[in-house]
């Protein structure tokens, strides 16, 4: 189920347009020159996400990465919906989302959207989002992998929705976990190898 499309297309259409341009600036990169630490591209991994930033040593700036990558997608979801209402606050949150996977000012080469993800749900829905979060930090507290934790919170965002009664968010959790699991291809074929590395490894 979505929501009714009660704002017009121009208007939906300019709620799109500056998500996405929101959810294109990359927190990581700026982070990493303002303090310091070189091109995120070249570091770890290379992603722009705050995972890589933790691998720089310097967990300041990869949580400020992470509530700043995740605030973005909030940020656009809540204007969004004070402004114009909730058909205009899904797809300004979609929006931001695909803006930090394809930013624009990074020639459409960016992270694989999962701090953005949350964020965007604790906004859209905070039960949903507050469960993904969970899902995520248990994850991840057991096996000690970023990407399966990301994964597992993604894929169980769709059956979230749908226990805690609010099936109006379903299709969104979904497309969102379709193109999170679409940036983590790599990620799952280490995972498979069992050569994906661990939370705060040096790569």
């Amino acid at each position: 189920m979505i929501p009714a499309i009660e704002t017009t297309p121009v208007l939906l259409a300019l709620a799109s347009v500056l998500g996405y341009l929101l959810g294109s600036i990359p927190f990581g990169i700026v982070m990493a020159r303002l303090l310091g630490l070189g091109d995120l591209r070249h570091v770890g991994s290379g992603n722009i996400g705050a995972t890589n930033v933790l691998r720089t040593g310097n967990k300041p700036a990869a949580f400020l990465t992470l509530v700043l990558d995740a605030g973005k997608g909030a940020v656009a979801v809540l204007v969004a919906r004070v402004l114009l209402g909730e058909d205009a606050a899904q797809l300004a949150g979609f929006a931001a989302f695909l803006g930090h996977c394809f930013p624009v000012f990074l020639g459409f080469k960016g992270g694989k959207g999962v701090a953005t993800f949350l964020g965007t749900l604790l906004a859209l829905a905070w039960p949903i989002g507050l469960a993904a979060c969970a899902i995520w930090a248990i994850t991840a507290a057991i096996f000690r992998i970023s990407s399966l934790a990301a994964l597992v919170a993604a894929g169980l965002s769709p059956v979230v929705a749908i226990l805690l009664g609010q099936p109006q968010a379903t299709l969104f959790c979904t497309a969102l976990a379709v193109l999170i699991f679409i940036r983590h291809h790599e990620n799952i074929a280490r995972l498979i190898k069992g050569a994906e590395p661990r939370i705060g490894s040096k790569r």
